[in-house]
């Protein structure tokens, strides 16, 4: 099931091995499952996705960066 959310803070996510990249503030849609939380958005033209750990999901909902609606 996807829901609405906004990123007002600092919220990453990691390709592959390779380094954090930082989500831009702004709406996103999330769809969770058991293990992950993909967040999409769009900027412009552009589009964007990134899938992330629950649990890093939940504690960035419980630290404020990522607000539910």
């Amino acid at each position: 099931m996807s829901q609405s959310a906004q990123i007002v803070g600092k919220v990453e996510f990691r390709e592959g091995d390779g380094p954090n990249i930082l989500i831009r503030p702004g709406p996103v849609e999330v769809d969770t499952t058991q293990a992950d939380a993909t967040l999409s958005w769009a900027d412009g033209p552009a589009r964007g996705a990134a899938a992330i750990p629950i649990a890093d999901f939940r504690r960035y909902v419980a630290e404020g960066a990522i607000k539910l609606h």
